[in-house]
């Protein structure tokens, strides 16, 4: 599965690619807005560092407003995916966008039927919302299995792009059920390595290496 940072913090996510742990960027105007900056600089900077998609999001409502800023976002960089919304208007520009051969994520989808449609329009993502469905006692999970069920009956090439991420067990469930991205927060992606196990264990080790008097430098 691969790891997309949800956040437009250039720190964070040099931190997290210099482990190997990006595979690509998912950005959003709530993140440019609390990076507090340009959203063609911070976006161009994000692109020059991560050479794997980088989705930048419309803020239009019409499609021929979705597909204009698409175009003009496009222009930030070659690995730029263009974020539409899982409207009629944003499956319109998706068709259009997909068609002029750009990477395409269409976002705030909550149910297999917006997926299956986001696949005919020809979306290189799909960014189903887990978090938010949890959030009202659904499960978010299940819509995961669902679309992956659908698209594999049907060859679709559309990657399902797990979005609205809240935890560590999010990511591996994911990952269980055949998610082919997921993106989530830096602070949850550095939580996977954390386990009480390991922590007590290190303890443990520590205390009896201390006993020995020894030291390696």
């Amino acid at each position: 599965m691969k790891f997309f940072v949800d956040t437009a913090e250039i720190d964070a996510i040099a931190e997290l690619h210099a482990l190997g742990m990006v595979d690509g960027v998912t950005t959003n105007p709530s993140l440019i807005m609390k990076s507090g900056r340009d959203i063609r600089e911070v976006t161009a900077e994000i692109c020059s560092m991560i050479p794997g998609p980088v989705s930048a999001e419309t803020v239009a409502l019409d499609a021929e407003g979705m597909i204009a800023e698409g175009r003009e976002l496009a222009k930030i960089a070659g690995n730029i995916a263009i974020k539409v919304p899982l409207t009629w208007d944003g499956l319109k520009a998706c068709k259009v966008l997909s068609g002029e051969g750009r990477m395409v994520n269409v976002t705030l989808c909550f149910s297999a039927n917006q997926a299956l449609l986001a696949a005919k329009a020809g979306a290189t993502f799909i960014s189903p919302f887990i978090g938010r469905l949890d959030d009202l006692n659904l499960d978010g999970m299940e819509l995961i299995a669902d679309i992956r069920q659908i698209y594999d009956n049907y060859g679709f090439d559309t990657q399902v792009l797990a979005a609205s991420i809240r935890s560590a067990n999010h990511m591996s469930d994911c990952a269980k059920i055949g998610a082919d991205v997921a993106t989530a927060p830096p602070a949850v992606i550095k939580a996977m390595a954390n386990h009480v196990l390991t922590d007590k264990g290190l303890d443990q080790f520590l205390k009896d290496w201390e006993k020995t008097g020894q030291k390696i430098l």
